[in-house]
């Protein structure tokens, strides 16, 4: 059986090579799991003596250490993705951290929009644009994008090899270079047809057809830069131009909070997280369970605004009726 630094190493060295964690992030990591084995070793335990009370113990000690809730929930992230990493490498039979809750992971929900207003967005989108090629590419993304959850990243770095075909799914290159699976619904296969069929009919001399001719040929949606696709700060501000289209406060209004639209709605209409976890690419179901306190929040906005005794707090209890 490995010791807890040879354990700790193997696992920093597989993050670097399988998920592609960035240097700052393995140093963190490094830390979080050498601070862990350390207050175990305290107690006369090890890493591969973890238990979900251990794990919760920690935590509560790091709590009375003072340490920021922010602290608090990188290092459980990364007991996390330690003990699913021990449990995938069968050196442990379980994860006991898969169920802890993060701390004060609830105090700063996602901000999202509510389906009526992604209906007024998408509406709103093939008005934006100088051409009719640009509203039919604009349309193109944001139906791909609600339809997907896909991060702004990926939806402007789509190769349009991947696209052709009317697709019914697509694979999509996440954080660390991980592909995963995307369904397309009816309507975003629609508007990529439409705008497959422009981009494809470019007029010779037109810019996009010299786009087309350039670095811009790899990619779904091309653009002038080096790069040769759109950049996200660009989509951003096509965004914003559909809100002010569509009566939405613009500051309201990012590719983020399309994904988390996305996420939401999902949830409402009675998706698993596990499901959910997977079409987004987040490697921690934690990520994925904030969605569940968004509509916590809504259903008390609910009750809160629209039931009849909504107003008995502010005004205090009912008298009882007298009269008879």
């Amino acid at each position: 059986m490995m010791g807890d630094h040879q354990s700790i190493s193997a696992f920093l060295d597989a993050q670097a090579a399988e998920a592609g964690a960035a240097r700052n992030t393995l140093l963190a990591y490094g830390r979080d799991l050498r601070d862990l084995s350390d207050w175990l070793s305290g107690r006369g335990r090890s890493l591969t003596d973890l238990t979900r009370e251990l794990v919760e113990d920690y935590l509560s000690f790091c709590d009375a250490q003072g340490l920021s809730r922010a602290t608090r929930a990188r290092r459980l992230s990364a007991i996390r993705q330690f003990t699913r990493f021990a449990l995938e490498e069968g050196w442990r039979e379980d994860d006991p951290a898969i169920r802890i809750s993060g701390p004060g992971r609830a105090t700063r929900l996602p901000k999202t929009l509510s389906r009526d207003e992604i209906d007024a967005l998408l509406a709103a989108a093939p008005q934006v644009g100088r051409t009719p090629t640009d509203r039919a590419r604009n349309l193109c993304m944001i139906e791909m994008l609600y339809a997907t959850g896909m991060r702004v990243s990926e939806l402007v770095t789509l190769p349009v090899a991947g696209c052709r075909g009317d697709p019914a799914v697509l694979v999509i290159r996440g954080k660390g270079s991980k592909d995963r699976l995307v369904p397309l619904g009816a309507p975003a296969r629609a508007a990529l047809r439409d705008w497959l069929a422009l981009r494809d009919a470019a007029p010779q001399g037109s810019a996009l057809h010299r786009l087309l001719a350039g670095r811009g040929a790899r990619w779904l949606f091309p653009a002038p830069g080096a790069a040769g696709h759109l950049p996200r700060q660009s989509f951003s501000r096509l965004l914003q131009q559909m809100a002010v289209t569509a009566g939405i406060n613009p500051t309201r209004v990012t590719p983020h909070v399309i994904r988390h639209a996305f996420a939401t709605h999902l949830l409402e209409g009675g998706a698993d997280l596990r499901s959910i976890q997977m079409l987004l690419g987040h490697a921690d179901l934690g990520t994925t369970e904030i969605y569940t306190h968004v509509l916590d929040q809504r259903m008390r906005d609910l009750v809160l605004n629209h039931h009849p005794l909504a107003s008995v707090a502010e005004k205090g209890p009912r008298r009882p009726d007298t009269s008879t």
